[in-house]
């Protein structure tokens, strides 16, 4: 629960230090004083976006810094899915915020995310201001009370996920049909490609190996003469290269004897002779297979014709990339033929995953149902000390016709403060003041429910006086009783004399400006603050009287 908050350079606070008590603490002020800049400052811990304009004039930052004690409230799993260091007895929430707009956000002096800072802030405080009264006719509000009051929690996770998958299979399969459509009005483009890709019957290298065999095809007669004119000059019996080098190696051999450096020369000379040799046969081999073939020149012109028109219609560069694109073409046309069992099996999921969402869903409506009674019920006996003596409250849950994140149930308040009133929707007939003590009631039901340390309640009294009052404020002094903290920020001295301490809000004016703050009164300042709420500016012994007369109906032993 909240034990002190700290705030600096924040719309009117130049700088403000407070500490709050356990149970049920009341906060009072004149209009304008600055309460809803307290409010503002707590809504910075819980992670609202920050206005650069609340920073106080001429201040480079402001700063809001809250301490809280969670030992009793089993937050430690938050701590260590965000690795940060859990402390019981201290959990410091602190935001700052610069006049270039900049905004940072520590927790327990770690550095932390607003996302992470709203998520502990919502397991820390709950703040309800008047706006949130319009929640009240909202469903998706109604269906969390519920929800709540049903304790449903691991039943709606459980829901959700099956939801998730079945919602996942759903748009796999409208997907799919999509792109099953669309294929197959493809199909007899990609067959007709892949027909005369498969036809081409192309091979890796194929291309290289047939430009060769043309040129040499192209050329085969002056290869040819080339060829025997090479021949010859290496083996001409007359004039060719082996009869000369033969005779120069016996030459040499004649006069190693006598002439060692000979015998070297002539060895190295046979090494030349015997690799003319054997070029000289490969040369007249390969004279004899070139020979002028215009039907194979003719074939093999006609299948580069082939190979370039398809790389050509389908734009790319070599037969590997054609074989690529044939490849391609059948997987597809295999795919376009499994569709049909593939949209099968998705819609066996889809049927499977629905009655799983259903079966879960009829759960959930089984839950809220018994939780509908109790709301029911509880909401009477609430109500009816609240002056409301003919109050009926009832909970109507009625089936959707396909589910939804929430189920497949959908819920309507339904309210009447008259007797033989028409039930109706709470939101669209209650007046103000019965839709505070409503929202009140449904607080201390979720409160009964939900281990939240820490409730504020801003003005939850508009609309009612008196003896309501006064019961409205016993039940936010119960509420406060149960390891809870509940603080009510109140005009009625009715409610301001039900708290356990009493905290005042106020303006200074200074030389440098207007200050608000904000201190814990003593027993005595009570009795003039509550004198003053009875009587207005004039002060008299009479509503000093009665406000000693509303305190000690105050018997919290904590005063």
């Amino acid at each position: 629960m909240l034990q002190s908050i700290y705030i600096q350079n924040y719309a009117l606070i130049d700088k403000l230090d407070i500490s709050f008590t356990s149970g049920f603490s009341v906060i009072t002020g004149e209009t304008g004083a600055g309460k809803s800049i307290i409010l503002g400052a707590i809504g910075l811990l819980l992670g609202q976006r920050a206005d650069v304009k609340a920073i106080k004039n001429g201040a480079s930052k402001c700063i809001v810094e809250a301490r809280f004690r969670i030992a009793s409230y089993g937050m430690e799993e938050f701590f260590l899915e965000n690795d940060i260091e859990y402390d019981p007895e201290e959990c410091i929430l602190r935001r700052e915020v610069s006049a270039n707009g900049k905004s940072r956000a520590f927790i327990n002096d770690t550095p932390a995310s607003l996302a992470q800072m709203k998520l502990l802030g919502e397991k820390l405080i709950d703040v309800h201001s008047q706006h949130q009264n319009l929640l009240l006719n909202k469903e998706g509000f109604q269906m969390n009370i519920l929800d709540i009051l049903a304790q449903d929690d691991a039943q709606l996770s459980a829901y959700q996920k099956t939801f998730q998958d079945y919602r996942k299979v759903c748009r796999d399969l409208e997907d799919f049909i999509a792109q099953a459509e669309k294929s197959r009005q493809d199909e007899d483009y990609i067959r007709f490609q892949l027909e005369q890709l498969e036809e081409a019957d192309l091979k890796e290298g194929e291309q290289a190996s047939l430009e060769q065999e043309a040129e040499t095809l192209s050329h085969s007669e002056d290869i040819k003469s080339g060829l025997y004119k090479a021949e010859q000059t290496i083996n001409d019996d007359e004039r060719g290269s082996l009869p000369l080098i033969k005779e120069c190696m016996q030459t040499l051999q004649n006069i190693s004897k006598v002439y060692s450096p000979a015998q070297e020369w002539t060895e190295r000379l046979n090494s030349c002779y015997i690799e003319l040799k054997d070029i000289s046969l490969e040369v007249a081999n390969a004279q004899e297979e070139v020979e002028f073939n215009p039907s194979r020149l003719d074939y093999v012109n006609e299948r580069l014709n082939l190979i370039y028109s398809l790389q050509q219609k389908h734009r790319v560069d070599t037969v590997e990339e054609l074989i690529a694109l044939t490849d391609r073409y059948r997987e597809q046309l295999n795919a376009i033929t499994s569709f049909d069992d593939h949209i099968a099996e998705l819609n066996r999921q889809k049927e499977s995953l629905y009655n799983k969402v259903m079966e879960q869903a009829d759960i959930l409506t089984g839950l809220r149902t018994r939780s509908a009674r109790h709301i029911e019920e509880k909401m009477q006996s609430l109500l009816i000390p609240l002056g409301m003596p003919n109050v009926r409250f009832a909970v109507e849950l009625t089936r959707r016709k396909e589910p939804d994140a929430k189920g497949i149930d959908s819920v309507v308040f339904l309210f009447s403060a008259n007797k033989n009133g028409t039930l109706q929707n709470v939101a669209s007939i209650a007046s103000g003041g019965e839709i505070a003590r409503v929202m009140l009631s449904l607080k201390a039901m979720i409160a009964g429910a939900v281990k939240l340390p820490t409730i504020i309640f801003d003005e939850i009294d508009t609309g009612v006086s008196g003896s309501i009052a006064e019961k409205m404020a016993l039940i936010m002094q119960d509420m406060g009783r149960q390891n809870r903290q509940v603080i009510s920020i109140t005009h009625l001295p009715q409610i301001a004399a039900r708290g356990c301490a009493h905290y005042k809000v106020y303006k200074e004016d200074t030389e440098s400006g207007t200050n608000s703050h904000i201190c814990r009164l003593t027993d005595e300042e009570r009795v003039r603050e509550i004198a003053n709420m009875l009587s207005g500016s004039t002060m008299t012994e009479a509503a000093l009287n009665n406000a000693r007369a509303l305190l000690g109906l105050n018997n919290n032993p904590n005063r």
